[in-house]
């Protein structure tokens, strides 16, 4: 298999370069997405060998990124592509089992949990997060007829195949809830693996409006309920509207 290991960043000076090397020694290709970082971040990566970037004028989205590294995978022929944050919260060891799964072969996305199982030096998460995360999660297996544990973690391995199938368009935070419409719409099959759960940093902002909690599950609720409309599960839209 040809994989990709692709990594958004957004201002991530503090954790870029440590994350790299750790990336670099598995061998696989790595692209970094850099969405319009504003501080050391570019030049650090100028100083990056054998990555690939990709960089963003402005800060166009979390979700807008991980589109990107899509469209690379696919425009070069990965098969599949591996997504991880760099906040030092992915850990790149795990990789090798994210790549080890794909290859039995049975499913066309791997997905990170942190709440299938506990592991040694799970953290604990910010309390906000993990209500909306638990809440959102279990509104998509209710909803959609999935069984995940982890709706948001964006620890991941996607067959480039089945992304083709996909019309992704959500370009912020909110990329998740029209992530797994569109897998189950499609029919992508989906299985967990465990991955800890790291919290260095429980301030971080995810910007605007979104850093109030009730305004960023209002967002995430908006964004589901106009892709059920859109990918023709009016009757599942009607429930979670009611």
């Amino acid at each position: 298999m040809r994989i990709l290991v692709a990594i958004p960043v957004f201002n991530e000076q503090a954790y870029v370069a440590r994350v790299l090397a750790e990336v670099l020694r598995l061998r696989h290709d790595v692209l970094v997405v850099d969405d319009g970082s504003t501080d050391a971040t570019p030049r650090i990566l100028a100083r990056a060998r054998r990555v690939r970037v990709l960089r963003h004028p402005v800060n166009l989205g979390y979700g807008r990124s991980l589109i990107d590294a899509f469209e690379y995978a696919a425009a070069a022929g990965y098969d599949w592509v591996v997504t991880m944050d760099c906040d030092d919260q992915h850990e790149p060891r795990r990789i090798p089992a994210f790549v080890e799964r794909a290859a039995v072969g049975d499913v066309d996305i791997v997905s990170g949990s942190r709440y299938l199982m506990p592991l040694d030096g799970n953290s604990a998460p910010p309390p906000d997060r993990r209500r909306i995360n638990a809440r959102i999660t279990r509104m998509l297996n209710g909803v959609l007829g999935l069984s995940l544990t982890d709706s948001f973690c964006g620890f991941k391995a996607h067959r480039t195949a089945a992304l083709r199938r996909l019309s992704l368009s959500e370009t912020g935070y909110a990329f998740p809830l029209q992530f797994w419409v569109q897998a189950v719409q499609h029919g992508l099959r989906i299985a967990e693996l465990p991955v800890r759960l790291i919290y260095h940093d429980p301030t971080r902002s995810f910007g605007g409006r979104l850093d109030d909690p009730e305004s960023r599950l209002r967002h995430y609720l908006e964004v589901f309920h106009a892709e059920l409309r859109r990918a023709a599960f009016p009757a599942k839209a009607a429930a979670v509207a009611g």
